[in-house]
C-alpha cells in the first residue's frame, strides 16, 4: 500500500474521469490505495459517483471502503444495493462491524439483509443487535480465540489455528472452563515456549481485566486506557466470556466522545457536520444563539437599571466589555479544568472542598494581578483615580466570583445528570456576562 495524499488537483482529475467514465484512470489511480484513503477520496463526491467508482473494486475491497465510510455518507450510498448485496460485503466483515452497519438501515432492510447474511454471521450479529451500541455489548465482537482449561498445550494450538481463520487479529487467548466461564488468558509466548504435553491450567494466568454486556462505553474506555490494553474480554451476568473489544473499537469511542464534547462546548445541541443540510446545521446551533440573544436582553435591561449613574459618569461604559470578557474567559477556563478533570472517576472522591479552596487562592491571584494591571493602565491612560479604582476592584471581585462560577456549575450539572461540558461554552459565558455586570454596577453604584 502506498501513501496517499489528496489534493486539489487530483480531485478535479478524478471528477474529470468521472465524467468520462474513464475506468482506466480510476483503477490505476487507486491501485495499492489503502481502503479509509479511498473512502475519504469518495467524500468528495456524490452517492451516484462514488457507487460507480466502489463497483469497480473486487468485494472484499469494497466491504473494507463501506466500514470506513462515515455512518451518513454509507446510508446514502447503501440505497444503491439491494439487500441480498448489502449482505454480501457484510459477510466480509467482523460480526461487530456487521451489526453497527445493521443499526443504521431502516428496520425493513435490516431484516431483509440479516436473513441474507452467512448463518454464522447471522448468529452472532443476531445477538449483538440485541443490544445497545453505547454498551460494551454493542461495541463487542464474536470473533475470539479460546481454549479450554483442561487442554494440553497440543491441544490449544491446534484449536488457535482453526479459531485464526475468523479473526484477523488477537493478542492473547482466553481460557474458559466446560460452560464458557471466564477464568483468566494465556499469552501467545507462554503457548510456544511451554512443553506439548502441559496443561492450559498450568500456564494461564488468572488475573485478568473484563468487562460484562450491560457496561456503559465510557465505562470501558476508561478500563482499557488505565490497563493499557489491546482487547477486552466481555462476560454475561453468569460470568461467560461472550466477546472481545478491541482497541480499535475503543479510538472510535473516544473519537465520538471527544466530537460530542467539542460540539456541546461550541454550543451546537446535535451531533451534525458541516456538509449536514442547512436546516439541520440551524436546527443544532439556533438554541444556545437564542439563549446568547436572551442574555444579552437581559444586559441591556439590567444596564438600564443604572442609567443615572451611566449619565453621570459615562466613562463607566467604556469598561463594560472588559469586565464581560473576562468574566467570561476566567469562567471558560475554570469549567474546562472541573469538565476535564471529571472525565477522571476518582475526582470527585479527592474532595470538593479542596478542589474550591484551590479554586479561590488561584482566583485571588489571578485577580489581584489583572486589577493592578488595569490600574496602572487606566491612571496613565484617563488620569482618574477613583474611578480606576473602582473599576480594579469590580474586576478583581469578577475574577473571584467567576471562577466559583465557573467551577460550581460543571460539577452542579454533573451531580443531577447533565452532560458537564454544557458549562464549558455559552452556559457560562452568558451567565459571567451577567454576573460580571452585576458585580461591576453595585460596585460603581456604592463607590461613586
Amino acid at each position: 500500500m502506498i501513501e496517499f495524499e489528496l489534493t486539489k488537483e487530483f480531485r478535479d482529475r478524478f471528477q474529470q474521469a468521472l465524467d468520462d467514465r474513464d475506468e482506466f484512470f480510476i483503477r490505476k489511480s487507486l491501485e495499492n490505495v489503502k481502503a479509509a484513503d479511498i473512502a475519504s477520496l469518495l467524500y468528495e463526491f456524490t452517492s451516484a459517483e462514488a457507487y460507480y467508482v466502489m463497483v469497480l473494486f473486487p468485494l472484499e475491497l469494497q466491504s473494507e471502503i463501506i466500514n470506513d465510510l462515515d455512518p451518513d455518507v454509507r446510508k446514502q450510498y447503501l440505497k444503491h444495493f439491494p439487500p441480498a448485496t448489502i449482505a454480501t460485503f457484510l459477510n466480509q466483515l467482523a460480526s461487530d462491524d456487521t451489526a453497527d452497519i445493521l443499526h443504521e438501515l431502516p428496520i425493513k432492510e435490516r431484516e431483509e439483509v440479516l436473513l441474507s447474511l452467512d448463518t454464522e454471521l447471522r448468529i452472532q450479529v443476531t445477538e449483538l443487535l440485541r443490544y445497545e451500541p453505547n454498551v460494551a455489548g454493542g461495541l463487542m465482537a464474536k470473533e475470539l480465540i479460546k481454549a479450554r482449561i483442561d487442554w494440553t498445550v497440543v491441544q490449544c494450538i491446534e484449536e488457535i489455528r482453526k479459531q485464526a481463520e475468523s479473526v484477523s487479529r488477537f493478542y492473547q487467548v482466553f481460557v474458559v472452563d466446560e460452560h464458557d466461564k471466564l477464568l483468566g488468558k494465556v499469552t501467545l509466548q507462554n503457548l510456544i515456549i511451554s512443553e506439548a504435553r502441559k496443561k492450559v491450567a498450568d500456564i494461564y494466568e488468572e488475573d485478568i481485566v473484563s468487562v460484562q454486556t450491560y457496561d456503559e462505553d465510557v465505562h470501558v474506555v476508561e478500563i482499557m486506557k488505565k490497563y493499557d490494553l489491546e482487547s477486552l474480554p466481555v462476560i454475561n451476568v453468569h460470568g461467560q466470556l461472550v466477546g472481545r473489544i478491541t482497541i480499535d473499537d475503543i479510538v472510535d469511542v473516544i473519537t465520538e466522545q471527544a466530537e460530542e464534547e467539542r460540539q456541546i462546548m461550541a454550543g451546537i445541541s446535535e451531533d451534525v457536520e458541516e456538509d449536514d443540510s442547512i436546516w439541520r446545521n440551524t436546527r443544532a446551533r439556533l438554541p444556545w444563539l437564542l439563549i446568547g440573544i436572551l442574555g444579552g436582553l437581559m444586559n441591556a435591561k439590567f444596564m438600564g437599571l443604572f442609567e443615572g449613574e451611566l449619565a453621570r459618569i459615562t466613562a463607566i461604559a467604556f469598561f463594560t466589555p472588559l469586565i464581560q470578557a473576562t468574566g467570561g474567559n476566567v469562567g471558560i477556563q475554570s469549567s474546562s479544568l472541573i469538565v476535564q478533570s471529571l472525565a477522571n472517576p476518582d475526582f470527585v472522591d479527592e474532595g470538593v472542598w479542596k478542589r474550591l479552596v484551590k479554586v479561590f487562592f488561584v482566583a485571588i491571584l489571578n485577580g489581584l494581578f489583572l486589577s493592578l494591571i488595569v490600574l496602572g493602565a487606566n491612571i496613565l491612560l484617563f488620569d482618574e483615580y477613583t474611578l480606576s479604582t473602582v473599576v480594579s476592584i469590580a474586576l478583581f471581585s469578577v475574577v473571584v466570583f467567576a471562577s466559583f462560577i465557573g467551577t460550581l456549575t460543571p460539577l452542579i450539572l454533573n451531580r443531577f445528570g447533565f452532560n458537564p461540558a454544557l458549562a464549558a461554552g455559552p452556559f457560562i459565558t452568558t451567565t459571567n456576562d451577567l454576573l460580571g455586570l452585576t458585580i461591576y454596577f453595585f460596585t460603581v453604584h456604592l463607590m461613586l
